[in-house]
């Protein structure tokens, strides 16, 4: 097929104890972080690693506290953004990632699907009461440079008001 492009990525490495290949996230001007609300609350993950696993299982690298939710339930995998070599992206899968689905799948921004290249501000459902939001968040300040904006404080005084209606 001339003029296609497409490139289809999926899930070839082996995943013992529920993918534990950890390895660092390569350096980018961007974080990748994932709130999840479960059954115990709330939690804040910076995603620094190649692959996570999503589950209540305790093997699991993200745990989720929910009897709704799969042993196994997801997979996190790291993707490269091409063509920016040191930009990259998460798509989630559902189940193992080795072919074995969770019980009842995950819903991405109100749609079920089977996988999905997270975007900023994605919302997943794994269950009731048990989700997770998705970010991406540009590191502003890198070495030796601020932003002109963070100084910019304005402080109004209440009597202002009063001398402008006075006039």
């Amino acid at each position: 097929m001339a003029g296609n492009n497409i490139q289809h990525i999926g899930i070839n490495q082996n995943f013992n104890d529920c993918g534990n290949d950890l390895s660092m996230a390569p350096a980018t001007d961007e974080s990748h972080l994932l709130i999840i609300e479960d059954d115990q609350g709330r939690q804040e993950l910076t995603l620094e690693h190649s692959v996570y696993s999503i589950g209540r299982g305790r093997e699991c690298n993200i745990r989720l506290i929910s009897q709704f939710v799969s042993r196994r339930h997801a997979t996190l995998v790291r993707l490269p953004r091409y063509p920016h070599g040191n930009s990259y992206y998460y798509r989630i899968v559902d189940g193992d990632g080795q072919g074995k689905p969770s019980a009842n799948g995950f819903m991405i921004n109100g749609r079920k699907m089977p996988a999905h290249d997270l975007k900023n501000e994605d919302e997943i459902v794994f269950g009731p009461k048990v989700r997770a939001i998705y970010y991406i968040l540009k590191n502003s300040q890198r070495s030796g440079q601020t932003d002109a904006s963070e100084y910019d404080i304005t402080l109004i005084n209440p009597g202002m008001n009063q001398d402008i209606e006075e006039l």
